[in-house]
């Protein structure tokens, strides 16, 4: 993602419980990229308003907002395993998706988008486990989450208002950390617990 006013070490812990949404938000809004800069391709995927009425080609597409909120939420940066693991577990979380949806997925990230945009292979296994655990979460389906109610909320709060788990998720960041030693976005998934 070549884009001079990114900031690729931006992260927000899961740890981090007191600041509000509206705050981290603010925060990655001032540098983050916009929906123009993102490749067609990846906006025909991943965002709902390139549906066909009656029709979701994936499950859990939703638009660039409502995508930051969810890093926000999930206590991702904007690297790829973190990219990877918010898509996974959007998708995941609608309990919809399919076999055929999970591979047709990974092959358009792997092969089709464009090459600062392509999932790794390990990033595709983070995507895949981030699945797994959307599927199993009680949490409500992300993509539907109205994010603007949960503004004024910790992260805390919001996290709890629609039922994201910490404990399950810093459950698996413990296991990506030990699979991803040399990963950057792996390593720092525990800071400050």
């Amino acid at each position: 993602m070549e884009n001079s006013g990114l900031n690729f070490d931006w992260f927000i812990p899961l740890s981090e419980k007191d600041k509000t949404l509206k705050e981290v938000y603010t925060e990655l809004a001032s540098f983050g990229d916009n929906q123009g800069s993102i490749p067609l391709i990846v906006q025909l995927v991943e965002n709902p308003k390139f549906d066909i009425p009656g029709f979701d080609i994936f499950n859990g597409a939703t638009s660039l907002q409502t995508h930051d909120y969810i890093h926000i939420l999930l206590g991702r940066g904007i690297l790829p395993k973190d990219e990877a693991f918010v898509i996974g577990f959007t998708m995941g979380s609608t309990n919809r998706v399919s076999s055929l949806e999970e591979k047709l997925y990974g092959l358009i990230s792997k092969y089709l988008y464009p090459k600062e945009f392509q999932f790794s292979d390990s990033d595709f296994d983070v995507f895949k486990d981030a699945l797994r655990l959307g599927f199993i979460s009680d949490c409500q389906p992300l993509n539907t989450v109205d994010y603007e109610a949960l503004m004024p909320l910790s992260l805390e709060e919001a996290r709890k208002a629609i039922g994201i788990e910490s404990s399950l998720i810093r459950a698996y960041y413990e296991i990506e950390q030990r699979r991803y030693p040399d990963d950057r976005e792996s390593q720092r998934l525990l800071q400050g617990f």
